[in-house]
């Protein structure tokens, strides 16, 4: 069972990365953000890309406290149960305990 938890945690992560490195063609912007971006395009300047790419940075801080969140959780689960596990050999062990 424990294979299986990790497998799914590494696969999970896996799929959040090529996520996070893969949005290019995002365009994450409101209807009055996009008509200034746009405008600014076409008269030849670079503020829609910045502004996409502003966007994107301000999403990632959300996923990665979540990660980490998660993997600490995970951690701490995993050692809490390799704890329990000695305990029960140790009184498996020595029964006068």
């Amino acid at each position: 069972m424990t294979n299986r938890t990790a497998l799914v945690a590494r696969v999970s992560m896996i799929a959040l990365l090529l996520c996070v490195f893969f949005i290019y063609g995002v365009d994450a912007q409101c209807p009055m953000c996009r008509m200034s971006a746009e405008s600014n395009l076409k008269a030849g300047g670079t503020a829609a890309a910045g502004l996409n790419k502003g966007i994107i940075y301000l999403l990632i801080g959300p996923y990665i406290m979540i990660s980490t969140v998660a993997f600490l959780w995970w951690r701490n689960r995993r050692l809490v149960q390799q704890q329990e596990r000695e305990t029960y050999v140790r009184s498996l062990l020595d029964p006068h305990c």
